[in-house]
Protein backbone atom coordinates (compact mmCIF):
# COMPACT_ATOMS: atom_id res chain seq x y z
CA UNK A 1 0.00 0.00 0.00
CA UNK A 2 3.04 2.43 0.52
CA UNK A 3 5.70 3.46 -1.43
CA UNK A 4 7.96 6.05 0.25
CA UNK A 5 10.76 8.46 -0.80
CA UNK A 6 12.68 10.99 1.47
CA UNK A 7 10.01 13.63 -0.10
CA UNK A 8 7.58 11.34 -2.22
CA UNK A 9 5.01 8.75 -0.72
CA UNK A 10 2.27 6.88 -2.91
CA UNK A 11 -0.56 5.30 -2.02
CA UNK A 12 -2.76 3.49 -3.67
CA UNK A 13 -6.37 3.10 -2.57
CA UNK A 14 -9.18 0.29 -4.02
CA UNK A 15 -12.22 1.37 -1.64
CA UNK A 16 -13.35 4.17 -0.28
CA UNK A 17 -13.47 2.18 3.30
CA UNK A 18 -9.90 2.47 3.08
CA UNK A 19 -9.93 6.66 2.71
CA UNK A 20 -9.10 7.09 6.55
CA UNK A 21 -6.41 4.93 6.63
CA UNK A 22 -5.02 6.71 3.10
CA UNK A 23 -5.72 10.64 5.33
CA UNK A 24 -3.89 9.18 8.42
CA UNK A 25 -0.89 8.28 6.23
CA UNK A 26 -1.21 12.00 4.97
CA UNK A 27 -1.28 13.22 8.25
CA UNK A 28 1.92 12.15 9.09
CA UNK A 29 3.56 12.29 6.03
CA UNK A 30 2.48 16.07 6.28
CA UNK A 31 4.76 16.74 9.45
CA UNK A 32 5.01 20.10 10.04
CA UNK A 33 3.39 21.35 6.71
CA UNK A 34 0.85 23.60 6.77
CA UNK A 35 -0.12 23.97 3.39
CA UNK A 36 -1.41 20.89 1.00
CA UNK A 37 -2.55 21.46 -2.31
CA UNK A 38 -5.00 18.67 -3.88
CA UNK A 39 -4.70 18.41 -7.93
CA UNK A 40 -7.08 16.12 -9.47
CA UNK A 41 -9.76 15.98 -12.42
CA UNK A 42 -13.74 16.89 -11.15
CA UNK A 43 -15.18 14.11 -9.31
CA UNK A 44 -11.30 12.65 -8.33
CA UNK A 45 -12.34 12.96 -4.52
CA UNK A 46 -10.28 16.30 -3.49
CA UNK A 47 -13.58 17.18 -0.96
CA UNK A 48 -13.80 13.56 0.44
CA UNK A 49 -10.56 13.21 0.68
CA UNK A 50 -10.04 16.41 2.86
CA UNK A 51 -13.33 15.45 5.04
CA UNK A 52 -11.01 12.50 6.13
CA UNK A 53 -8.29 14.65 6.94
CA UNK A 54 -10.37 16.95 9.01
CA UNK A 55 -11.72 13.52 10.89
CA UNK A 56 -8.46 12.62 11.45
CA UNK A 57 -7.22 16.09 13.02
CA UNK A 58 -10.11 16.36 15.09
CA UNK A 59 -11.94 18.66 12.99
CA UNK A 60 -15.40 19.43 15.12
CA UNK A 61 -17.18 21.19 12.62
CA UNK A 62 -19.30 19.75 9.32
CA UNK A 63 -17.08 19.82 6.27
CA UNK A 64 -17.90 20.60 3.30
CA UNK A 65 -16.89 21.98 0.00
CA UNK A 66 -15.95 25.78 0.37
CA UNK A 67 -17.23 26.18 -4.55
CA UNK A 68 -19.51 29.20 -3.81
CA UNK A 69 -17.44 30.94 -0.33
CA UNK A 70 -14.16 29.85 -1.83
CA UNK A 71 -13.17 29.55 1.57
CA UNK A 72 -14.41 27.49 5.06
CA UNK A 73 -12.73 27.70 8.43
CA UNK A 74 -13.25 25.13 10.40
CA UNK A 75 -12.06 24.21 14.05
CA UNK A 76 -10.56 21.41 16.03
CA UNK A 77 -11.56 20.06 19.16
CA UNK A 78 -8.11 22.24 20.71
CA UNK A 79 -9.75 25.44 18.81
CA UNK A 80 -7.09 25.73 16.22
CA UNK A 81 -8.19 26.95 12.87
CA UNK A 82 -8.16 24.94 9.17
CA UNK A 83 -8.93 26.58 6.25
CA UNK A 84 -10.07 24.90 3.40
CA UNK A 85 -9.99 26.16 0.07
CA UNK A 86 -11.81 25.81 -3.48
CA UNK A 87 -10.15 27.91 -6.27
CA UNK A 88 -12.35 26.12 -8.61
CA UNK A 89 -14.59 29.65 -9.63
CA UNK A 90 -10.93 31.74 -9.14
CA UNK A 91 -10.44 33.58 -12.55
CA UNK A 92 -6.99 34.72 -11.34
CA UNK A 93 -3.93 34.94 -8.51
CA UNK A 94 -5.12 38.84 -8.10
CA UNK A 95 -8.71 37.65 -7.45
CA UNK A 96 -7.44 35.20 -4.23
CA UNK A 97 -5.16 38.37 -2.96
CA UNK A 98 -8.55 40.12 -3.06
CA UNK A 99 -9.91 37.59 -0.84
CA UNK A 100 -6.15 37.82 1.33
CA UNK A 101 -5.75 34.41 0.42
CA UNK A 102 -2.06 35.00 1.21
CA UNK A 103 -2.89 35.73 4.91
CA UNK A 104 -4.28 32.59 5.23
CA UNK A 105 -1.62 30.92 3.49
CA UNK A 106 0.98 31.88 5.55
CA UNK A 107 -0.54 31.87 9.21
CA UNK A 108 0.65 28.77 10.25
CA UNK A 109 -2.52 27.12 10.46
CA UNK A 110 -3.75 24.24 8.01
CA UNK A 111 -4.68 24.95 4.96
CA UNK A 112 -6.60 22.46 2.51
CA UNK A 113 -6.61 24.05 -1.11
CA UNK A 114 -8.10 22.30 -3.88
CA UNK A 115 -8.14 23.66 -7.34
CA UNK A 116 -4.64 25.00 -6.14
CA UNK A 117 -3.65 25.57 -10.51
CA UNK A 118 -4.94 28.94 -10.77
CA UNK A 119 -2.71 30.33 -6.97
CA UNK A 120 0.57 28.62 -8.14
CA UNK A 121 2.53 31.38 -7.66
CA UNK A 122 1.34 32.11 -4.69
CA UNK A 123 1.79 29.31 -2.88
CA UNK A 124 4.56 29.07 -0.40
CA UNK A 125 7.59 26.96 -0.97
CA UNK A 126 6.77 24.52 1.91
CA UNK A 127 4.02 22.81 1.12
CA UNK A 128 2.49 19.15 0.27
CA UNK A 129 1.52 18.30 -3.26
CA UNK A 130 -1.16 15.35 -3.34
CA UNK A 131 -2.02 14.50 -7.01
CA UNK A 132 -5.20 11.93 -7.24
CA UNK A 133 -5.34 9.63 -10.37
CA UNK A 134 -8.86 7.84 -10.67
CA UNK A 135 -8.19 4.55 -11.42
CA UNK A 136 -11.11 3.28 -11.51
CA UNK A 137 -15.04 4.03 -9.86
CA UNK A 138 -13.64 3.84 -6.04
CA UNK A 139 -9.85 3.21 -7.28
CA UNK A 140 -7.19 6.02 -6.73
CA UNK A 141 -3.82 6.48 -6.58
CA UNK A 142 -2.50 9.48 -4.55
CA UNK A 143 0.83 10.79 -5.42
CA UNK A 144 2.64 12.39 -2.34
CA UNK A 145 5.07 15.19 -2.75
CA UNK A 146 6.82 17.48 -0.29
CA UNK A 147 8.55 20.95 -1.23
CA UNK A 148 10.87 23.18 0.66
Amino acid sequence: MVDAVEKQLILTCKSLLQLPEIASQIVIFKGNCNVIAFYGELGAGKTTLIKSICNKIDVEDIVSSPTFAIINEYLTNSNDPVYHFDFFRIKDAEEALNIGVDEYLFSGHLCLIEWPEVVNNLLPEKLLKVRIEVTGPESRIFHLEKHG
